[in-house]
């Protein structure tokens, strides 16, 4: 999870310097999609696991 934000928040302020941004708009934004693409793989992650211990009729 936090890998997936550092490496998004380094693309954001890469296109920043890139495109010569000075409000960090690139940043930002990166920077959120980073952070719901890493919620929602913890959410799916945790989903999965739940599903499969119902699935289990051993317990």
């Amino acid at each position: 999870m936090g890998l997936t934000i550092y490496l998004g928040s380094k693309l954001g302020e890469w296109l920043d310097v890139k495109y010569n941004n000075q409000n960090q708009l690139y940043y930002k934004i990166v920077s959120m999609i980073a952070v719901f693409i890493a919620i929602a793989s913890v959410i799916f992650q945790v989903l999965k696991i739940t599903n499969n211990d119902n699935k289990n009729p051993n317990d």
